[in-house]
């Protein structure tokens, strides 16, 4: 036993208790630096290391490491965010931001104008001949459908899916259904 004169509140050290101490110490250091989320979770600013530094692996429920939220795929459109796509009547788009989408109408030549988009919002204009017809809706799940006829058109809006709707006879249906990351789908229909 080695003990340690004229040192208060010091104890004496049991054989092999450094070399314990030391591996706690190590253990200890290794804990703390494996413990961590978000960089931006605390308000601190993001990681500014060089890119080979290595980074703890981030959990693969979510690309931010919160482990609440599932990883959500990007939005995909089946004619991704070609609006050119739309100009026969029929089409499926991503949108993402302030644009004027060019179709065939029942009345001839006609328009969509997105108006204002963000997360969980849309809000858009359809103008075809001499009718024109607003939409707009906010919330997760949120969006509009506007049918178009030669002479009017009807607006609904409310909980929607983004799966593509039916024709109608006659007729020329938009879907617009708000994105929770700010990307519509933007479905239009004639045929």
């Amino acid at each position: 036993m080695t003990s340690v004169r004229g040192t208060r509140g010091v104890r004496a050290q049991q054989p092999g208790s450094g070399r314990t101490a030391a591996v706690m110490a190590v253990l200890t250091a290794l804990t703390v630096a494996g413990c961590g989320g978000s960089d931006t979770t605390d308000g601190a600013p993001p990681h500014s290391g060089s890119p080979s530094e290595s980074r703890s692996a981030q959990p693969s429920g979510s690309p931010s490491g919160d482990l609440g939220a599932p990883a959500k795929p990007p939005v995909s459109a089946a004619d991704g965010r070609d609006v050119r796509a739309c100009a026969d009547g029929d089409c499926e788009i991503a949108v993402s931001e302030r644009v004027t989408v060019g179709f065939k109408g029942p009345a001839g030549p006609a328009t969509l104008t997105v108006n204002e988009i963000g997360p969980n919002k849309v809000m858009y204009t359809v103008k075809s001949g001499n009718n024109r017809s607003q939409g707009g809706a906010s919330g997760p799940g949120q969006g509009c459908v506007t049918v178009l006829r030669d002479h009017g058109s009807s607006n609904s809006c409310g909980r929607v899916s983004t799966v593509r709707p039916a024709a109608q006879p006659g007729a020329v249906v938009i879907l617009m259904a708000a994105g929770e990351d700010g990307t519509a789908i933007l479905h239009i229909v004639s045929r």
